[in-house]
């Protein structure tokens, strides 16, 4: 039986895909259709990797048929290969490059074809189409968060979510923020929007209403707490505004739209190596066929492309766009060193490593799976408003998954497929988040938040093209209604970056 994976035939390590004892014989497939055996020499958990051939000191760890990691001691064939005996390098980067051009025949066209499905979407009158109706109470500060949280819980068809920022920031900072709130305002799942504000905080309400009409022409009502007499005052004003919205989202009718008016959004968080193995190629194949419908796909997590940002600038439709891909990269990193830190000091974390995940380098490979093999064509910054009908493209976020997400929903996304290996509950409250895993153990143990259950895309029987077109077939029921897990749980995690220290 096959218990080992392989990705690539230049990988000097085999994934085990069931728990090994010592002593096993680990089978694999080899491209060729013949299997390849090498003997575990001890205990190898779920997801871990054992050493195919003799890895001396100093010599380059491969995966994917790419450099993960560099041998920190003689690895003798059939040792367990992780954290003890191996580590991320620098000087050994590109130990295991290959020619561009090589590389860049991956990259598949990214001309659509014709638009062959369509969901039932809200059509805006800014022109864009939402799948979902919702009034957003939008809090312009952590002053006003606590009122707006009263206000949606009041009045059913309302969303809200708390806002740490706000006040006390520097400019930069700030712009970031009011950037960000005008984004998640202006995504086409909201109707309208009630602006509420305390009165004194740095986003005053009027800059973050400029800033929503810069984007749509959505209507906005706004609320300062001050002004209208206190929070007792503001919330039963505010819940009387809302119910005027709310009646009036009401009437909207949901028409059919093309699939190439979304914008697809794709995160990872709770990563294992079943991440890299089956979830994130399952979400690659879906955003080829979103690409291949002139739908945008946005690929984002700066943190996680760490090790793997040169294969995507080779994707890149010019050089230009390619340079601006490594820029983020680089510029991220550079962030990082300011405090101090290193990036690959908390990165992987404890439960990606865990789950078989041994550098950043190996996850950031596993990672970058989810934008499957299409040119990328664009890059831009944290919340900035996504062009649709663009393909492929990146959006500069941090790793963290609640941030991440709200950026790339603040873009526009209106659905954000998540994949997962050790299970999170993560939503928001903006966009559906539908979240998938390969790793059958989390599928049972977490399947309260798992909406799609891909570990087939390991051990079968479907096919990788029958599981895209089941997840596929999913994320259009989500679009015409049908509530994600963290939807119907309530669970709506929205958070925004913070830049600087507080004034």
């Amino acid at each position: 039986m096959r218990n080992g994976v392989i990705i690539d035939d230049r990988d000097n390590v085999v994934v085990a895909i069931y728990p090994l004892h010592a002593g096993d014989e680990v089978t694999y497939a080899l491209p060729g259709g013949e299997s390849g055996h090498v003997v575990a020499n001890q205990d190898v958990p779920l997801f871990h990797k054992v050493a195919r051939q003799d890895i001396k000191a100093g010599q380059a760890v491969v995966k994917y048929g790419e450099f993960i990691g560099q041998a920190t001691c003689d690895i003798k064939a059939g040792d367990q290969v992780h954290v003890h005996n191996c580590a991320s390098s620098d000087a050994l980067k590109d130990a295991v490059d290959v020619d561009a051009d090589v590389q860049n025949e991956a990259a598949r066209p990214s001309a659509p074809v014709a638009c062959t499905r369509t969901f039932m979407g809200y059509r805006r009158s800014d022109g864009r189409v939402g799948i979902r109706n919702h009034v957003l109470i939008l809090p312009t500060s952590i002053c006003a968060s606590d009122t707006t949280e009263r206000i949606a819980r009041a009045v059913e068809g309302c969303v809200t979510f708390h806002n740490q920022n706000g006040c006390s920031q520097v400019d930069a900072d700030q712009q970031l923020t009011v950037d960000t709130l005008a984004g998640l305002a202006s995504n086409p799942n909201i109707h309208s929007v009630l602006a509420v504000s305390l009165g004194c905080e740095g986003c005053q309400n009027d800059l973050v209403v400029d800033a929503i009409r810069k984007r749509t022409n959505k209507r906005i009502e706004t609320l300062i707490i001050q002004q209208v007499g206190g929070s007792i005052k503001a919330v039963e004003e505010g819940t009387r505004l809302a119910r005027e919205l709310v009646r009036e989202a009401s009437l909207e009718v949901r028409t059919e739209c093309g699939i190439d008016e979304l914008i697809f959004g794709t995160n990872c968080g709770g990563s294992d190596t079943s991440s890299g193995l089956g979830s994130n190629p399952l979400i690659g194949e879906v955003s080829d066929w979103m690409v291949s419908q002139g739908a945008t796909t946005v690929l984002c997590e700066t943190p996680e492309l760490f090790g793997g940002e040169h294969i995507l600038a080779r994707r890149a439709a010019t050089k230009e766009i390619g340079d601006q891909l490594l820029k983020i990269v680089y510029d991220y990193e550079a962030y990082v060193q300011k405090f101090g830190a290193e990036m690959r000091e908390g990165n992987p974390s404890p439960g990606n490593m865990a789950g078989g995940l041994t550098t950043l380098e190996e996850k950031s490979l596993g990672c970058i799976h989810k934008a499957g093999h299409s040119t990328i064509n664009a890059v831009y910054p944290y919340a900035a408003q996504l062009d649709a009908h663009k393909g492929l493209v990146v959006m500069d976020t941090p790793g963290n998954d609640p941030s991440s997400v709200g950026g790339i929903i603040a873009g526009g996304c209106q659905l954000v497929v998540f994949s997962t290996g050790l299970g999170t509950p993560t939503g928001n409250a903006i966009a559906p988040v539908l979240r998938l895993t390969a790793n059958g153990r989390t599928a049972k143990t977490m399947a309260d938040n798992i909406d799609f259950d891909a570990q087939a895309t390991i051990y079968g029987p479907q096919t990788m093209e029958e599981l895209r077109d089941q997840l596929i077939d999913q994320i259009i029921r989500v679009c015409n209604g049908e509530p994600t897990c963290a939807e119907a749980l309530g669970y709506t995690e929205t958070a925004l970056p913070h830049l600087c220290n507080y004034m």
